[in-house]
């Protein structure tokens, strides 16, 4: 049983990794810092994301990746979309429903 939750932690942390990569390799467009590959008006530690029908973009911080149920937003979210776009981190769900969340995660 062991071997099983250390192939799970391998897993979640692979999957940070490469949110973090592709979070981080937007900097080939405008309002990004071209030395470090980061959007300009995100703070060191957190992460843009985008969320709803219409795409709102929320700054969320790096914790938010290592909590249960944002990594099921992720999973949804790749599932759905996949990681490999240049459309930035979308997740699939409503607006309400995201910030309600982040909200208590915030607690």
């Amino acid at each position: 049983m062991a071997i099983r939750k250390s192939n799970k932690l391998s897993s979640q942390t692979t999957m940070i990794k490469q949110i973090l990569k592709r979070c981080s390799s937007l900097g080939k467009k405008n309002g990004y810092d071209y030395d470090d590959g980061l959007p300009l008006d995100v703070p060191k530690g957190h992460f843009a994301v985008y969320v709803g029908e219409n795409r709102s973009r929320y700054i969320v911080p790096i914790s938010f990746l290592t909590h249960p149920h944002f990594q099921s937003l992720l999973r949804q979210a790749e599932e759905e979309f996949g990681f490999d776009h240049d459309m930035g981190l979308t997740i699939p769900c409503e607006e309400v429903v995201f910030r309600s969340l982040t909200s208590s995660m915030l607690r």
